[in-house]
């Protein structure tokens, strides 16, 4: 296996192939730091820097393109001369008919191509928080790009099954319009909700402090850096639009009844409808399985909450204070990486006299 652009899921992804034992060796090419802490890591077996694919992918039966689209796109305009016969290539961009184009223009037929976009991620990128479980129970889309590349995509299904990640067999088309409502709309809708608030705050600063849970959960995909989604507007730009427009008039059809009884119609179908979404299910972003603890306001009470799930190997991957009453006691929000950890932390705490319930 070979890794063009060894970061967070290209990384990952070698840790969770090596793992399941469905790849004996791993070829890195990446940056220089970048190589030189795969390999410290074990992510990969040998490394070549940027410039060097002439020598890492001629022995490769499969190669993984981890890089941003247009990079990936790139890529694929020249790798074709650098594989062997019978060599299966993937990607992991986050968009679909630009990549599965042009593989299709410049892939030798001796090449196959499979498309690929795992739905996992993380807080943290890079080839340091690459994780061998971070597709565990994860949507992965498959994109088959030619009808010779059939097998070669069902082997690759058979792969990622493997390492616990789901499949989801569809056209790059369906693909990218189903990501412009899932993905790439929210992203536009936090990034005008937050700058929204901001304008207004700029007139009363008691804004933003009003802003509480509800609004930061809202736009908490606001803070993503615009590198992350430069190739995403470039390459989808056209569904984007297509769905801001659809949202515009959802918004003038709400305004309309702002007030009125028919409202309540409304809010019992998003209700029905956001049931159906699964919770177990990883996205962009892991879910996390959160509860809610009490705990008087006194110095160190974090650190006998925190010392209490370490002593039971618990990793806290989020911790919020909801509210405090100065001298009384607060509302402290923990989250954890799965429900057994939650299930663990609740019978825990309540042990050692903090009230504890799940929180969904």
């Amino acid at each position: 296996m070979a890794v063009l652009g060894v970061g967070l899921i290209g990384g990952s992804l070698a840790l969770a192939f090596k793992r399941s034992g469905l790849v004996e060796r791993v070829i890195g090419v990446s940056r220089a730091a970048t190589i030189e802490k795969a390999l410290e890591l074990g992510v990969i077996d040998q490394g070549f820097e940027r410039g060097r694919e002439q020598e890492a992918l001629p022995d490769a039966d499969l190669v993984v393109l981890g890089a941003p689209v247009s990079i990936i796109v790139e890529q694929l305009g020249w790798i074709g001369r650098c594989l062997k016969e019978g060599a299966t290539v993937t990607d992991v961009g986050s968009t679909k008919r630009a990549v599965v184009k042009a593989a299709g223009d410049n892939l030798p037929e001796t090449v196959h191509f499979v498309g690929g976009h795992p739905m996992a991620g993380a807080e943290t990128t890079g080839v340091e928080s690459a994780d061998p479980f971070l597709f565990q129970n994860a949507v992965y889309v498959i994109c088959p790009a030619r009808n010779a590349d059939r097998p070669a995509a069902d082997r690759y299904c058979r792969l990622v099954e493997r390492i616990g990640a789901r499949v989801l067999v569809t056209s790059p088309e369906n693909h990218d319009r189903i990501a412009a409502t899932i993905s790439h709309l929210p992203q536009i809708v936090a990034v005008g909700l937050i700058n929204l608030a901001a304008g207004f705050n700029d007139e009363d600063p008691d804004t933003l402090k009003l802003a509480a849970g509800g609004f930061r959960d809202l736009t908490r995909i606001a803070s993503s850096p615009f590198e992350m989604w430069r190739d995403v507007f470039a390459t989808n730009g056209d569904e984007i639009r297509e769905r801001i427009d659809s949202l515009i008039r959802r918004l003038e059809s709400l305004r309309d009844i702002v007030g009125s009884e028919e409202m309540a119609s409304r809010f019992e179908r998003a209700a029905r409808s956001r049931a159906l979404i699964q919770k177990s299910a990883k996205g962009f972003l892991a879910p996390l399985f959160e509860v809610v603890t009490t705990a008087p306001d006194e110095v160190g009470v974090i650190r006998r909450i925190a010392d209490c799930l370490a002593g039971r190997s618990l990793n806290i991957k989020d911790i919020e204070v909801l509210k405090v009453r100065v001298g009384e006691g607060g509302t402290i929000k923990l989250g954890f990486a799965s429900p057994e950890d939650r299930a663990l932390a609740v019978e825990l705490l309540n042990g050692i006299g903090f009230p504890t319930r799940i929180r969904d």
